[in-house]
């Protein structure tokens, strides 16, 4: 069966370090994929917010984001206490959307590469909806070294 192939991103603009608590940890006593996934959510809430952003809200107070795809690649594994760094890097802008990159690192060893796919998303209209220029700002302004 073909796999699924991430490539490291030349840049990542924003990093966020945390440690692997015991909740994180599987019955084979690593870093649980689930929970790989939930890391990777808090990261991009700390993104958006060191942003003035969120997830609802892309600076329009109008278009927010919903998640239309995922993948992973796992290459390392991770344990309890472990901490770990993960960038994130915005990218492949379209009309009505945008990709998260994520690197996750412990030290100088890859430990999964993510990459997230969004669709904007006008709550209140229940459609979908373009990027919104003030999003659209914040990348051209680079978040620059962002740590949370």
């Amino acid at each position: 069966m073909p796999r699924i192939k991430l490539m490291e991103q030349a840049t990542y603009e924003f990093r966020f370090p945390l440690q692997v608590r015991p909740q994180d940890v599987n019955y084979a006593g690593h870093l649980g994929n689930d929970n790989l996934i939930s890391l990777v959510g808090t990261a991009r809430a700390y993104l958006f917010r060191s942003l003035g952003l969120s997830e609802l809200n892309l600076g329009d107070g109008q278009t927010g984001t919903i998640i239309n795809d995922m993948a992973v690649n796992y290459r390392a594994e991770a344990f309890m206490f472990d901490e770990l760094l993960i960038e994130t890097h915005i990218g492949e802008v379209v009309e009505k959307g945008f990709r998260m990159f994520h690197r996750i690192r412990k030290d100088t060893k890859l430990v999964a590469l993510v990459e997230t796919g969004f669709v904007t998303y006008n709550y209140a209209a229940k459609k979908t909806a373009p990027v919104p220029p003030s999003f659209l700002k914040c990348l051209v302004r680079g978040i620059g070294d962002r740590h949370q």
